[in-house]
Protein backbone atom coordinates (compact mmCIF):
# COMPACT_ATOMS: atom_id res chain seq x y z
CA UNK A 1 0.00 0.00 0.00
CA UNK A 2 1.50 3.40 -0.76
CA UNK A 3 1.62 5.39 2.15
CA UNK A 4 4.54 7.96 0.96
CA UNK A 5 5.20 9.68 -1.77
CA UNK A 6 8.56 8.01 -1.93
CA UNK A 7 6.22 4.70 -1.90
CA UNK A 8 4.32 6.50 -4.93
CA UNK A 9 7.07 7.08 -7.03
CA UNK A 10 8.38 3.62 -6.02
CA UNK A 11 5.60 1.69 -7.38
CA UNK A 12 5.17 3.88 -10.47
CA UNK A 13 8.75 2.73 -11.19
CA UNK A 14 8.10 -0.48 -11.08
CA UNK A 15 4.86 -0.80 -12.46
CA UNK A 16 6.88 1.01 -15.45
CA UNK A 17 9.24 -1.73 -15.34
CA UNK A 18 6.84 -5.24 -15.32
CA UNK A 19 5.36 -3.06 -17.96
CA UNK A 20 7.55 -2.58 -20.60
CA UNK A 21 6.92 0.91 -20.93
CA UNK A 22 9.94 2.76 -21.10
CA UNK A 23 10.58 4.71 -24.92
CA UNK A 24 13.28 3.21 -26.53
CA UNK A 25 13.62 6.16 -28.67
CA UNK A 26 12.63 9.45 -30.49
CA UNK A 27 10.00 7.48 -32.35
CA UNK A 28 8.80 5.78 -28.97
CA UNK A 29 8.14 8.79 -27.22
CA UNK A 30 5.96 10.43 -29.68
CA UNK A 31 3.78 7.45 -30.27
CA UNK A 32 3.37 7.91 -26.32
CA UNK A 33 2.51 11.46 -27.06
CA UNK A 34 0.05 10.77 -29.72
CA UNK A 35 -1.35 7.48 -28.62
CA UNK A 36 -0.88 6.53 -25.09
CA UNK A 37 -0.66 2.80 -23.92
CA UNK A 38 -4.09 2.89 -22.15
CA UNK A 39 -2.95 0.07 -19.48
CA UNK A 40 -0.22 2.08 -18.24
CA UNK A 41 -2.57 5.37 -18.52
CA UNK A 42 -4.95 3.11 -16.18
CA UNK A 43 -1.85 1.79 -14.13
CA UNK A 44 -0.43 5.54 -13.41
CA UNK A 45 -3.98 6.85 -12.78
CA UNK A 46 -4.57 4.21 -9.80
CA UNK A 47 -1.11 4.61 -8.36
CA UNK A 48 -2.09 8.64 -8.24
CA UNK A 49 -5.44 7.73 -6.92
CA UNK A 50 -3.97 5.29 -4.07
CA UNK A 51 -1.92 8.04 -3.41
CA UNK A 52 -3.93 10.66 -3.05
CA UNK A 53 -6.60 8.76 -1.38
CA UNK A 54 -4.12 7.69 1.37
CA UNK A 55 -1.45 10.21 1.84
CA UNK A 56 -3.40 13.48 1.19
CA UNK A 57 -7.13 13.03 1.80
CA UNK A 58 -8.05 16.18 3.59
CA UNK A 59 -9.25 20.16 2.85
CA UNK A 60 -9.08 21.02 -0.68
CA UNK A 61 -7.07 17.61 -1.89
CA UNK A 62 -10.27 15.99 -1.12
CA UNK A 63 -11.97 17.49 -4.13
CA UNK A 64 -9.10 16.55 -6.26
CA UNK A 65 -9.37 13.27 -5.20
CA UNK A 66 -13.14 13.04 -6.22
CA UNK A 67 -11.98 13.97 -9.85
CA UNK A 68 -9.03 11.34 -9.68
CA UNK A 69 -12.12 8.92 -8.51
CA UNK A 70 -13.99 9.99 -11.80
CA UNK A 71 -11.19 9.43 -13.89
CA UNK A 72 -10.31 6.44 -12.50
CA UNK A 73 -13.93 5.14 -13.15
CA UNK A 74 -13.71 6.01 -16.55
CA UNK A 75 -10.64 4.39 -17.63
CA UNK A 76 -11.43 0.94 -15.60
CA UNK A 77 -15.26 1.12 -17.68
CA UNK A 78 -13.67 1.71 -20.96
CA UNK A 79 -11.14 -0.95 -20.77
CA UNK A 80 -13.20 -3.47 -18.60
CA UNK A 81 -11.60 -3.57 -15.65
CA UNK A 82 -13.47 -3.68 -11.69
CA UNK A 83 -9.84 -3.42 -9.70
CA UNK A 84 -10.51 -1.66 -6.33
CA UNK A 85 -7.19 0.44 -5.47
CA UNK A 86 -4.45 -0.80 -2.97
CA UNK A 87 -5.43 -4.09 -3.55
CA UNK A 88 -1.65 -4.68 -5.96
CA UNK A 89 1.39 -4.34 -4.83
CA UNK A 90 4.74 -2.47 -6.88
CA UNK A 91 5.53 -4.18 -10.15
CA UNK A 92 1.93 -5.25 -11.83
CA UNK A 93 1.81 -6.31 -14.69
CA UNK A 94 -1.92 -6.08 -16.54
CA UNK A 95 -0.87 -7.76 -20.11
CA UNK A 96 -4.57 -7.00 -22.47
CA UNK A 97 -7.77 -5.06 -21.34
CA UNK A 98 -10.81 -6.77 -21.08
CA UNK A 99 -12.66 -7.78 -18.29
CA UNK A 100 -10.82 -8.37 -14.87
CA UNK A 101 -12.85 -8.04 -11.79
CA UNK A 102 -11.28 -7.88 -7.96
CA UNK A 103 -12.48 -7.96 -4.55
CA UNK A 104 -11.51 -4.60 -2.45
CA UNK A 105 -10.76 -7.27 -0.16
CA UNK A 106 -8.12 -9.46 -1.91
CA UNK A 107 -4.46 -8.89 -1.11
CA UNK A 108 -1.99 -9.80 -3.90
CA UNK A 109 1.88 -9.00 -3.27
CA UNK A 110 4.49 -7.51 -5.78
CA UNK A 111 5.62 -8.52 -9.51
CA UNK A 112 1.75 -10.15 -10.60
CA UNK A 113 1.43 -10.69 -14.08
CA UNK A 114 -2.05 -10.77 -15.11
CA UNK A 115 -4.01 -11.43 -18.10
CA UNK A 116 -7.94 -10.67 -19.19
CA UNK A 117 -11.09 -12.43 -17.96
CA UNK A 118 -9.79 -13.11 -14.53
CA UNK A 119 -11.93 -13.06 -11.34
CA UNK A 120 -10.86 -12.85 -8.19
CA UNK A 121 -13.97 -12.80 -5.42
CA UNK A 122 -15.05 -13.77 -1.84
CA UNK A 123 -17.35 -16.88 -1.61
CA UNK A 124 -20.86 -17.21 -0.64
CA UNK A 125 -21.44 -13.42 0.83
CA UNK A 126 -18.06 -13.39 2.82
CA UNK A 127 -16.28 -10.81 3.18
CA UNK A 128 -13.19 -12.63 3.19
CA UNK A 129 -11.03 -12.58 -0.29
CA UNK A 130 -7.87 -14.06 -1.28
CA UNK A 131 -4.47 -13.47 -0.12
CA UNK A 132 -1.84 -14.04 -2.96
CA UNK A 133 2.07 -13.40 -2.09
CA UNK A 134 4.65 -12.19 -4.30
CA UNK A 135 5.85 -12.64 -7.91
CA UNK A 136 2.15 -14.27 -9.08
CA UNK A 137 1.02 -14.96 -12.39
CA UNK A 138 -1.94 -15.52 -13.34
CA UNK A 139 -3.25 -17.12 -16.88
CA UNK A 140 -6.42 -15.79 -18.62
CA UNK A 141 -9.57 -16.95 -17.44
CA UNK A 142 -8.63 -18.07 -14.11
CA UNK A 143 -11.27 -17.86 -11.20
CA UNK A 144 -9.53 -17.66 -7.66
CA UNK A 145 -12.45 -17.13 -5.00
CA UNK A 146 -13.01 -17.83 -1.07
CA UNK A 147 -10.68 -17.09 2.26
CA UNK A 148 -7.60 -18.90 1.03
CA UNK A 149 -4.12 -18.07 0.25
CA UNK A 150 -1.79 -18.56 -2.47
CA UNK A 151 1.94 -18.62 -1.73
CA UNK A 152 4.72 -16.42 -3.67
CA UNK A 153 6.43 -17.92 -7.02
CA UNK A 154 3.38 -19.38 -8.00
CA UNK A 155 1.95 -19.62 -11.41
CA UNK A 156 -2.14 -20.05 -12.05
CA UNK A 157 -2.84 -21.71 -15.26
CA UNK A 158 -5.42 -20.70 -17.92
CA UNK A 159 -9.02 -21.33 -17.06
CA UNK A 160 -8.06 -22.64 -13.56
CA UNK A 161 -10.53 -22.34 -10.47
CA UNK A 162 -8.71 -22.01 -7.19
CA UNK A 163 -10.75 -22.19 -3.93
CA UNK A 164 -8.23 -23.41 -1.45
CA UNK A 165 -5.52 -22.53 -0.59
CA UNK A 166 -1.56 -23.33 -1.82
CA UNK A 167 0.98 -22.86 0.53
CA UNK A 168 3.77 -24.44 -1.61
CA UNK A 169 6.66 -21.90 -3.36
CA UNK A 170 7.42 -22.45 -6.93
CA UNK A 171 3.93 -24.66 -8.19
CA UNK A 172 2.11 -24.02 -11.21
CA UNK A 173 -1.44 -24.80 -10.22
CA UNK A 174 -4.31 -25.21 -12.63
CA UNK A 175 -7.66 -27.24 -13.28
CA UNK A 176 -11.26 -27.61 -12.63
CA UNK A 177 -10.40 -27.74 -9.08
CA UNK A 178 -6.76 -26.35 -8.83
CA UNK A 179 -4.17 -28.77 -8.07
CA UNK A 180 -0.56 -28.77 -8.10
CA UNK A 181 0.41 -29.83 -11.73
CA UNK A 182 4.50 -29.12 -11.53
CA UNK A 183 7.20 -26.75 -10.72
CA UNK A 184 8.09 -23.48 -12.07
CA UNK A 185 10.91 -21.36 -11.93
CA UNK A 186 8.45 -18.06 -12.37
CA UNK A 187 11.40 -15.77 -13.36
CA UNK A 188 10.71 -17.92 -16.58
CA UNK A 189 7.17 -15.92 -16.82
CA UNK A 190 7.61 -12.84 -14.93
CA UNK A 191 10.68 -11.55 -17.02
CA UNK A 192 11.41 -8.42 -15.37
CA UNK A 193 12.18 -10.26 -11.92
Amino acid sequence: MIKSKVDYKYYLERDRIALNAKPKNLEDKVIGVISPNPIYTFQKSMRKLEYYSNCKNKGLNKLYTAYLKYKFKKISIKLGFSIPINVFGPGLSIVHYGTIVINRNTNIGANCRIHASVNIGASGGKPEAPQLGDNIYIAPGAKIYGDITIASNTAIGANAVVNKSFEKENTVIAGIPAKVIGDVDISQIIKHL
